[in-house]
């Protein structure tokens, strides 16, 4: 009834994070066709459909089947479906078969989503503490899907001949290029890092614990596509001097040349984007990169990655609400450096650092106990964020985690080097 006011709220913040998060989701759809939301590229990706549903099943299996008394499934077959790789959740579609999921629809799924939200938010006020931090981690994860929805649609439109774009964007004026590459020195000593229990973090965020760091420096911003395509044109990608073993193998093995989506044209190099094929903006970071690429760049250029823990402690007093993050639906690309050391945003960092677990490390009791600690295992560390990171999901102690090889995600280096 128009002119009605509704009752408050006992958790007004959380339920204002879940609907904007739910809503963002369903923003970045609204361009998608049912068969653009289906398709799967390749094992490493899903279709943007499953990423919709399966941050769903999230919610409803751990919140609302777990924590509402009565609470009857949407679908009793789709939890098989949209389970992604939760053991003691049971069975499972396999992974590298979702782009055969035509059904349920994108129309289906999107009415599942409704469903789902509106029985959440008619529990919230009345569900336990521990429902109540399931919801937070529910929203944290659906911005991590956000980010490899994106990706995923980038690389499925890249497979098209037709170059689709997701976001069409007026073409770039060209910008000075950034100022040559900067040091900053840290001395080294003892230092904390981890999260420090203040506000949401996922469970590998932690312990906060000291951890020695000898003198180094850092750079000021990330490598960019002009200082890459010097990389190429000296012999980067075939000179083995610059390659880790796996990584020279897997150069040769995959005939590696140039970053993911880079294609040399008559006129230079172009790239593929969201926004459609572009010629190469030489002041952006340069993004989806491997780590054997971000090394080997690494070692020519004369420097190495830095550490996580140089990484973070280096970013620590930076806001990690700030730099170029995605907010709403609409072109995401990196862009050029702004001036002044930048940490957060544009691409992931890869960094020299194995993902394992910290000292004192202890898996959550249940399947959300699957969340990440099962996963440290010959994976690298990435941090920063980037252009397509929900804004507010990003702190200094946030570690992504992905292989060596993997490159389909804004993943970016930046320099550093002993002293």
């Amino acid at each position: 009834m128009a002119g009605k006011t509704q009752p408050e709220r006992a958790c007004p913040d959380l339920a204002r994070q879940f609907e904007a998060v739910r809503g963002l989701s369903l923003s970045l759809v609204a361009r998608l066709s049912d068969a653009d939301a289906t398709g799967q590229s390749m094992a490493d990706a899903s279709p943007a459909k499953w990423h919709l549903a399966h941050t769903t099943w999230f919610l409803e299996t751990f919140i609302l089947r777990d924590h509402v008394p009565g609470y009857r499934l949407f679908d009793e077959r789709w939890p098989f479906l949209f389970n992604s790789y939760y053991e003691a959740e049971g069975a499972r579609h396999a992974r590298a078969a979702r782009g055969l999921i035509s059904r349920p629809s994108l129309s289906e799924v999107i009415a599942y989503r409704a469903a789902v939200d509106a029985a959440v938010l008619a529990a919230i006020d009345t569900l336990p503490r521990p429902a109540l931090d399931l919801i937070e981690l529910g929203c944290h994860h659906e911005q991590q899907h956000q980010e490899l929805l994106l990706t995923d649609i980038l690389h499925l439109f890249a497979q098209n001949p037709l170059q689709p774009a997701l976001w069409p964007a007026a073409r770039k004026v060209p910008v000075a290029m950034p100022a040559p590459l900067g040091w900053i020195e840290r001395p080294g000593g003892i230092v904390e890092i981890g999260h420090d229990g203040a506000g949401f973090a996922f469970d590998c965020e932690g312990p906060r614990h000291a951890t020695l760091l000898t003198p180094h420096a850092i750079a000021d911003r990330t490598v960019t596509n002009g200082e890459w395509q010097a990389f190429i044109a000296d012999g980067g990608y075939t000179d083995p001097r610059w390659w880790l073993s796996d990584g020279w193998a897997w150069v040769k093995s995959e005939a590696i040349e140039a970053p993911l989506y880079w294609r040399r044209e008559e006129d230079g190099w172009t790239r593929f984007g969201l926004d459609g094929r572009r010629p190469i903006d030489p002041a952006a970071p340069v993004t989806h990169i491997s780590f054997y690429e971000a090394d080997a760049y690494a070692s020519w250029a004369g420097a190495r990655l830095p550490t996580e823990a140089e990484w973070e402690a280096a970013a620590a007093d930076a806001d990690p609400a700030s730099g170029n993050q995605l907010d709403t639906a609409g072109p995401v690309e990196p862009r050029p450096s702004a001036g002044g050391p930048a940490w957060f945003g544009d691409v992931w960092e890869w960094t020299g650092s194995a993902f394992r677990p910290y000292p004192g490390f202890t898996a959550a009791a249940g399947a959300v106990g699957e969340y990440n600690g099962k996963f440290m295992s010959g994976q690298s560390v990435l941090r920063g964020g980037s252009c397509a990171t929900p804004r507010g999901h990003m702190r200094a102690s946030y570690r992504n985690f992905f292989y060596p090889h993997q490159r389909w995600q804004f993943t970016g280096v930046r320099l550093a080097k002993d002293l």
